[in-house]
């Protein structure tokens, strides 16, 4: 896992806040106030998604991040971001807070 990757998305990601990285499990959880958003797993960023979320994911054919779990593989409630937003602060922010917002409402 590439610490350069991460450094690049925390970043772009400025403009939503104090956003940092934290190792985990092989990666990077992505946080915002202490909440994680998205994560970082072999080179690509993924983000929190739920119901309200989630279609936007969907309709550019974004994936979910699966892992392998002890029987079976297993889906997180993180997709894909777009590949577009790796090189776009404004953009990868406007994501990122839908991603935020998610992470909010499963909180709770």
């Amino acid at each position: 896992m590439s610490r350069e990757f991460a450094e690049h998305v925390v970043d772009l990601l400025q403009n939503m806040g104090p956003v940092d990285a934290r190792s985990m499990f092989g990666g990077y959880g992505i946080y915002l106030d202490g909440l994680m958003f998205g994560l970082i797993a072999d080179e690509v960023l993924y983000l929190k998604v739920d119901d309200e979320n989630r279609p936007e994911f969907e309709e550019l054919g974004l994936g979910p991040f699966v892992h392998e779990g002890k029987n079976r593989p297993v889906t997180m409630s993180y997709s894909e971001a777009p590949p577009d937003t790796m090189d776009d602060a404004e953009l990868l922010a406007q994501w990122g807070a839908g991603a935020y917002a998610a992470a909010q409402r499963a909180k709770r």
